[in-house]
């Protein structure tokens, strides 16, 4: 247990070390605690100690899983279903095409312009199609905007882009298995029910036991993760369509998902985003950087080709525009996970895993670092807004048209 301890310890220390930072520079707390992992994993391989973080072991990989189910499951929860209801066209559009650009464009950059087979340039093109829930969900949250009828936008769109990311990747990889028949059915049948009995665990034993709704959420949470793993997708899905689907109960008590995002925020997610800088190797950077500045590039250029124009039909604001569509070019978990998909499938080489590590986990910090220092919208945070919820609804109804 002593290593245990002294490992959570180190962990904790560099997340400290982030919180520290983020605050004196005004950034985001995930895109620092992204590059404190990378540096201090570049030092621990300096000093010849590449093991030291232990970022491979199950039981922290476990912690960093449970921190990106929960972070996504909040940013679910956060949906207010009337505002996205209105905004429906809205998210639906800017996600089908913040997927669709980067997808065809990037996959034709692996093929013609770095030689890669036609599998892993798919690959590629999946990959860097996809955007992070869990970064624009912990950047908004920072400034308050998840509150808002612009933020809850940005977070359903991100939702459709990286919906279709898994769709495609399993409709163009993943074999469509009697698995498959049954995670969709549990699924279905599990999120139907689940408003329901939510509503009567809370009524019946709420404020008298020791903190049952959140024990309830977990097992749902961590059973729908578990089968989903199982089917061969990913846990953080049926995280966020729980999220979604319990978004009316999270919204009228606001003391609950308080306590949830402390210890989400607080102590689970650190772990994953750390985690996510020491899988970048420096190293591998330093051999290849035109092939990862060409990736990188690639998914910046075709992202913003793809949402810019549509973001502009429903936001006149430049700022707003600019921030939604840099916000929509972050990517992380979805990424990291195809690229993973790809390399135990032997759909990509090593080499081409690092390559795209690498650019997915740029893209997590240099598009929100832009949109964060120059392009946050000042005018719509929280304090600043001098319209309430139901009047911004109505204003971007009528942007829509």
């Amino acid at each position: 247990m002593e290593y245990f301890f002294t490992v959570v310890s180190l962990w904790l220390a560099m997340a400290v070390i982030a919180a520290a930072i983020a605050y004196h520079l005004r950034l985001s707390i995930a895109i620092i605690e992204i590059c404190v992992g990378m540096a201090v994993a570049a030092v621990a391989t300096h000093l010849g100690r590449p093991d030291l973080l232990g970022e491979n072991l199950d039981w922290l990989k476990y912690l960093a899983g449970s921190g990106a189910v929960l972070l996504t499951f909040l940013a679910g929860a956060e949906l207010d279903p009337g505002i996205i209801r209105t905004k429906l066209r809205e998210v639906s559009i800017i996600g089908v095409a913040g997927f669709l650009a980067p997808f065809l464009g990037c996959t034709s950059l692996a093929y013609y312009g770095l030689g890669w087979d036609m599998r892993a340039s798919w690959l590629a093109g999946i990959v860097l199609a996809t955007t992070s829930l869990a970064v624009i969900y912990s950047v908004l949250l920072d400034t308050g905007l998840n509150r808002t009828a612009f933020g809850k936008g940005i977070l359903g769109a991100s939702f459709i882009n990286d919906f279709s990311s898994v769709l495609v990747l399993s409709l163009l990889f993943a074999p469509f298995t009697y698995k498959t028949l049954c995670f969709i059915a549990a699924t279905a049948v599990a999120l139907w029910c689940l408003p329901h009995l939510t509503g009567a665990l809370t009524r019946r034993y709420a404020f008298r036991t020791a903190a049952i709704r959140t024990k309830w959420v977990l097992l749902v949470l961590f059973s729908l993760g578990a089968l989903s793993l199982w089917a061969g997708s990913e846990a953080v899905l049926p995280a966020y369509l729980a999220g979604i689907t319990l978004a009316g109960t999270a919204g009228r008590d606001a003391h609950w998902v308080r306590r949830l995002r402390t210890l989400t925020v607080g102590f689970l997610t650190p772990f994953y985003f750390l985690r996510a800088g020491t899988l970048v190797s420096i190293s591998a950077i330093a051999a290849a950087p035109l092939t990862i500045s060409l990736l990188l590039t690639g998914k910046m250029v075709t992202k913003i080709i793809g949402v810019f124009p549509v973001v502009a039909l429903f936001r006149r604001n430049r700022r707003e525009r600019w921030y939604y569509t840099l916000l929509m070019s972050t990517g992380l978990t979805f990424g990291i996970i195809a690229a993973l998909y790809g390399l135990t499938h032997a759909l990509i080489t090593k080499e081409q895993y690092a390559y795209l590590m690498a650019a997915v986990i740029a893209s997590a910090v240099l598009p929100a670092l832009v949109a964060g220092l120059v392009f946050t919208p000042g005018h719509l945070l929280p304090g600043q807004e001098k319209v309430s919820v139901e009047e911004a609804t109505d204003e971007d109804m009528v942007e829509e048209g």
